[in-house]
């Protein structure tokens, strides 16, 4: 079995997802392979090495132990791969497309030069939409994507990567946790129809019962980037602060300078997750594995 780690690394997946549907999507291989892979290796070992729950899966002694193997297993082979890149020593220029959020303010130009690095080649940054990024994945246009809006497709994996929160900036100090009547009495930035920070917003107002029909908007932008720059140029009237809902990381800075002021609405989290997402047939690639590894181990 050793000789396969394939199924050590279906193993090591569903231990670490504590689910057999997660590690499902993670590999991007069916429910029922997953299940087979593991009664392969529960044949091979005569013995049960995890117990499914109602809450998900637990290990058995016996898969404890098979556990820490697999992992030592797993790092071998991990350095193993660095090693072999550099016998490949192959120059390209890995494709990376980012939305517009994650490509301005998560992935700095800094992070590039180290992933190139890690990987021994140059790095090029496509900045686009979700859906956009997910086209030009499938028609082998980029390597690896960052998105924002989970746009499923079954020729692609998807890796949950980062946990975001919108928040509601202003150039003026406003109350840090706002009641949603208060909400009609600012003029307002926000992003266009087919903003996925747009969509998730509107889930938001209309589970709470806000209107948006209501609101004073004073411009529709596409990007982060813009909304931004809107904000900071209009006029601070805190009679009438100029506001927007956009991602915490796109105004850590401005925020802590004092240069923009964050808010959140009162009992409600406005939250989403960013993913990582690659072509199933990139799945065993060495440059693809070692850029997603680098940037789930949060080396940027």
């Amino acid at each position: 079995m050793l000789k396969d780690f394939v199924k050590l690394e279906t193993f090591l997946t569903v231990a670490r997802e504590r689910s057999f549907s997660k590690a499902s999507a993670k590999l991007g291989i069916s429910q029922p392979a997953v299940t087979q892979q593991i009664k392969f290796i529960e044949k091979y070992l005569g013995c049960k090495v995890i117990e499914r729950k109602k809450n998900g899966i637990k290990l058995t002694n016996e898969g404890e132990e098979l556990y820490k193997i697999a992992t030592r297993l797993e790092k071998e082979i991990l350095s193993s791969e660095q090693d072999i890149l550099k016998i490949i020593n192959k120059e390209i220029t890995f494709r990376l497309g980012a939305t517009y959020t994650i490509g301005a303010y998560i992935i700095p130009g800094q992070c590039l030069n180290t992933i190139g690095e890690a990987i021994n080649n140059s790095v090029n940054l496509d900045i686009d939409r979700s859906d956009n990024i997910i086209e030009k994945l499938k028609d082998r246009k980029l390597d690896v994507g960052l998105i924002e809006s989970p746009i499923f497709d079954n020729d692609l994996i998807y890796r949950e990567w980062l946990e975001d929160e919108l928040v509601v900036v202003s150039n003026v100090p406003i109350n840090k946790t706002l009641k949603t009547e208060e909400l009609y009495d600012f003029d307002w930035i926000c992003r266009d129809e087919g903003s996925h920070t747009r969509r998730v917003v509107s889930e938001v107002f209309e589970e709470l019962g806000v209107s948006c029909k209501s609101f004073n908007v004073l411009s529709e932008v596409n990007n982060s980037a813009t909304v931004l720059q809107t904000i900071k140029k209009s006029d601070k009237n805190p009679d009438k602060p100029v506001v927007s809902i956009i991602s915490k990381y796109a105004i850590m800075d401005e925020v802590a300078n004092g240069e923009l002021f964050e808010a959140r609405l009162r009992g409600y989290t406005m939250s989403r997750k960013f993913f990582i997402v690659y072509s199933k047939e990139n799945k065993h690639n060495a440059y693809v594995d070692n850029v997603v590894n680098y940037i789930l181990a949060g080396r940027c």
